[in-house]
């Protein structure tokens, strides 16, 4: 058995701990160790039945690939088979006894499939288990909806790949690496079969053998830090004495550390009393709680960290008087939506008017990889939506050859989706430029944060009537400020600047767009 791929980014694993001792008999997809990664924990189910040969020891550091362990004589056994071999002659008839007895429901009921998280994007290395449909012992059906996985980019449903009593191996909370074990399917048994099921004698003793070698292991691993745990705690200068672990048999875990905090000296504590009034001064609640950051928060984070630390972010302003569109929009919008059946928005003219603009300044519409720039031909347009679990940004393709109305249903599916949070991978990557719109929360003029790897992102602001010089007299107008954020490495201020005046002379005179113009 060879140390599995656990992820894109991830090159080697530290064995935790092993649960099966060498020499020791294990059964087909029994937990034999734990694995570790800087990312997560997962467990190691054999791949067979037999003799467990350990190859390496815990702690040690392995490169994805190693060899981890060997099974011997795993040719000989079948994968059905879950029962240790006998020790007598005596026992092994009463067990074809009992075999006889159940008849075929013990086989089928002994029939275990192991479901393991699945690769649900190129950059997604793991994944968080945010809630169970089905309960522990559950009879399930086939594509019946077991969980609710959540990564980083979105959230999906597993379904049953057979029917039968489900088993956990997860919980709710936990993060877990693709294709890491989440739960077991013992196929074919149902909820009749399993309550009427009897254990045999001789499986009784072996059982509580392993309870108190996984006792005996418990002086090991309480209190010892993982290597991730133990890098952090050690930038911390949290000594590992001071927590408590969470994980298995009281191992302090990566999640453990994170949250660790340095304990105060108790002579500074007193002072801290002293100086804070126990109660408010005014009787008003001091309440505060603490909620921990989905993975969808925590990567939006560290990704527009990144973008104000790698790029070279500038924002270019402008305004948009909007009567045009606003009249044009009154006028045919009932008409409008009994055609096409959605109405009429201000999106779909912001989204045509980028095409055309970009499709005559490629470099907003480029992006750097390496040291070369790639010049797109086409226009995937991002449009970010705040969902309930924080901001997505759902992409419609080839947006250059669309009309109004296939923006408009476009625009509304998607953001039905994402309000759901029934987006795929597929929908959420790949976009060229992005469209934002904090005008529809009252925002009247930001800076928009560049949506990596894309190199500028547009910002829609509120519409204000408010008083401006036209033809020589001060009127009152509906005006929008547009802002455009770039990337300076690749695109220059004279095509940052054209590309939003451009942009305003299409949207104060929607005719250009259909003529062309």
């Amino acid at each position: 058995m060879k140390v599995p791929a656990v992820g894109e980014s991830v090159t080697e694993v530290t064995i935790a701990n092993w649960f099966k001792k060498d020499g020791e008999f294990v059964n087909a997809e029994e937990i034999i160790c734990e694995l570790e990664s800087d990312k997560a924990t997962f467990e190691l189910p054999a791949e067979a039945s037999g003799i467990l040969r350990h190859n390496a020891k815990a702690g040690d550091t392995l490169p994805i690939g190693a060899i981890i362990c060997k099974i011997e004589g795993a040719e000989n056994q079948t994968k059905t088979t879950n029962i240790t071999p006998p020790p007598t002659a005596e026992v092994r008839n009463e067990s074809k006894t009992e075999v006889k007895t159940e008849n075929k429901v013990e086989t089928k009921s002994n029939e275990v499939m192991t479901m393991t998280v699945p690769p649900v994007g190129e950059s997604i290395t793991e994944v968080t288990l945010s809630n169970w449909i089905k309960k522990d012992g559950d009879f399930v059906k086939l594509d019946e909806v077991l969980c609710e996985l959540e990564s980083d980019k979105a959230t999906f449903e597993l379904p049953a790949k057979a029917e039968g009593i489900l088993r956990h191996i997860a919980k709710a909370g936990d993060v877990l690496a693709i294709n890491s074990p989440i739960c077991k399917i013992e196929v074919g048994a149902s909820t009749s079969n399993n309550t009427t099921t009897t254990t045999p004698p001789a499986k009784e003793e072996p059982k509580k053998e392993e309870v108190k070698t996984v006792e005996s292991k418990e002086s090991y691993a309480t209190g010892t830090p993982s290597p991730a745990a133990s890098k952090i705690l050690a930038e911390k200068g949290i000594n590992p004495q001071e927590i408590k672990g969470s994980g298995k048999d009281g191992r302090i875990t990566k999640e453990d550390a994170i949250n660790a905090e340095k304990s105060v000296p108790p002579a500074k504590k007193e002072e801290a009393k002293t100086e804070i009034p126990a109660v408010a001064p005014f009787g008003g609640s001091r309440n505060s709680r603490r909620e921990k950051m989905t993975p969808l928060r925590k990567t939006v984070a560290r990704r527009l960290v990144a973008v104000k630390n790698e790029t070279a972010m500038l924002t270019t302003f402008n305004e948009v008087n909007m009567e045009a569109i606003m009249n044009l929009r009154a006028k045919y919008k009932d008409a409008f939506k009994e055609k096409h059946g959605v109405g009429l928005g201000f999106m779909s003219f912001f989204a045509k008017a980028v095409c055309i603009a970009l499709q005559e300044f490629p470099a907003v519409n480029a992006s750097i990889e390496g040291d070369e720039i790639v010049y797109n031909d086409f226009v995937d347009i991002s449009i970010a939506v705040s969902a309930p679990k924080g901001l997505v940004v759902p992409v419609i393709r080839n947006a250059e050859s669309m009309s109004l109305a296939e923006i408009e249903k476009e625009v509304l599916r998607l953001a039905g989706k994402a309000r759901d949070n029934k987006l795929s991978i597929p929908e959420m990557t790949g976009g060229t430029f992005t469209i934002t719109n904090g005008g529809v929360f009252g925002s009247l003029m930001s800076t928009p944060i560049i949506n990596a790897p894309q190199s500028a992102i547009l910002g829609m602001h509120n519409i204000v009537e408010r008083p401006i010089a036209l033809n020589g007299q001060v009127v009152i107008k509906p005006m929008m400020y547009v802002a455009l954020s770039y990337d300076h490495r690749i695109i220059d201020g004279r095509e940052s600047v054209s590309f939003l005046v451009r942009v305003k002379q299409l949207l104060e005179d929607p005719a250009r767009m259909l003529l062309g113009m």
